[in-house]
């Protein structure tokens, strides 16, 4: 089947999370992705584990987990960057390629002569894009930094958690939302930039700051803050705008209830046999159940200790009212919608065992996501893209591994 970037090559110089995230999304869009990695030692996430892909033996490989999470869909390439015959490959590569993604720090590329004003030239129609944690410019630019660092300084940690007259302090999201964040932007910077080259002819290069990106990501309690001049604070399993909006004690577990309009409280408060809930004056709109949360809540509280989680999510699901369990992995693959939408993929490795995947969100009715290409051995793919692509023989490759610049 078409996929709607198989025209397009990236050039994919990033590792660890933030790079490979939005580059294995352009590869599930169809693009060809080469990913460049170190001779010898490969992304750092490929020593990222346990946990381990095992084999059809049951032993553990060397490729970790983490590593396969961000790979799938892409050609690895080994080029020492340090050496001026790999800075030439890459200069290269570019000159054939769409797109180039890296992660390097600023200015790093640069001492290579790889940064963007050095490949325009040789091909204007190039999209660059940088990721870093803290954009090209600014007194933080030069800083090494990661997600954990990016939750805290981005406000993130400051509305997550419990709240604090409840025990609550700073705590970050369970993910490095930063990153996979930050990949998520970078491609719809890319594709957009392309949509860009189609009318224009030319690239550009994309500033792709990870502490933009969670900044960014406070969304709606960035704009309470602004539109109140009150500092928005931890409500832990609580929304700011939204009431009742929270987990909440069943007889047998905890539940999510997640009312968004004032019909869908009306409905929760018939299902419950207290339809007068919801006439109530202090409660009737949720500007209302905002002001007075704290009469409410322990009302919402005790009606939902009285029956089971599963009592509470046949009967309010069946009336519209937006519910559900708080499942581990485990239970969140048993789902029955889960397993209807295929969020669990296997793709054929050459450990000789399925390497399992989750499945992209993206779903096309003409151009599929398709699931061919799992993540890629070290190197695997270096002398097919250097002899494809630029057209070396085995005695230039020979030549270059003797010198150990792939």
């Amino acid at each position: 089947m078409p996929r709607p970037l198989e025209h397009i090559r990236v050039l994919d110089l990033t590792r660890v999370l933030a790079g490979p995230w939005a580059t294995q999304n352009l590869a599930d869009l169809g693009a060809e992705v080469i990913k460049i990695e170190r001779p010898g030692s490969g992304d750092e996430t490929r020593t990222w584990g346990p946990p381990w892909l095992k084999d059809g033996e049951g032993r553990e490989t060397r490729e970790a987990a983490y590593y396969l999470s961000v790979n799938r869909g892409k050609k690895s390439v080994t080029v020492d960057l340090s050496k001026l015959a790999g800075q030439q490959l890459i200069r290269d590569l570019a000159a054939g390629s769409d797109v180039l993604v890296e992660n390097y720090k600023v200015g790093d590329l640069a001492r290579h002569g790889l940064a963007y004003e050095d490949l325009r030239g040789a091909n204007p129609r190039l999209v660059y894009c940088s990721i870093t944690g803290f954009g090209q410019s600014g007194p933080y630019a030069q800083r090494p930094g990661y997600d954990f660092l990016f939750q805290g300084l981005g406000g993130l940690m400051s509305i997550t958690g419990e709240r604090d007259d409840r025990g609550g302090g700073p705590q970050k999201v369970g993910i490095a939302v930063s990153d996979v964040l930050g990949g998520m932007y970078a491609s719809l910077a890319i594709t957009a930039a392309l949509a860009w080259r189609e009318r224009s002819g030319v690239g550009q290069w994309i500033d792709l700051s990870l502490l933009d990106t969670i900044v960014a990501f406070t969304a709606n309690q960035t704009l309470n803050y602004w539109c109140s001049g009150a500092v928005p604070r931890r409500h832990g399993n609580a929304h700011a705008n939204l009431v009742p909006y929270q987990v909440f004690p069943s007889s047998d577990g905890d539940m999510v209830l997640a009312i968004g309009n004032d019909g869908q409280f009306a409905e929760f408060c018939r299902v419950a046999g207290q339809p007068e809930l919801s006439q109530d004056p202090r409660f009737r709109t949720n500007p209302d159940r905002v002001r007075n949360r704290e009469l409410l809540v322990p009302i919402v509280e005790t009606i939902v200790r009285s029956r089971s989680s599963h009592e509470w999510i046949s009967a309010l699901a069946a009336a519209g009212v937006p519910c559900g369990p708080i499942n581990d992995l485990q239970q969140v693959f048993e789902d029955p919608q889960v397993r209807h939408r295929g969020l669990r993929v296997e793709i054929p490795h050459s450990a000789g065992v399925p390497c399992p995947t989750v499945a992209s969100p993206m779903r096309f009715s003409a151009t599929p996501v398709e699931y061919n290409t799992p993540p890629p051995l070290l190197g695997q793919h270096t002398r097919e893209v250097l002899a494809g692509v630029l057209g070396l023989g085995d005695t230039e490759m020979d030549a270059l591994a003797a010198d150990g610049v792939i």
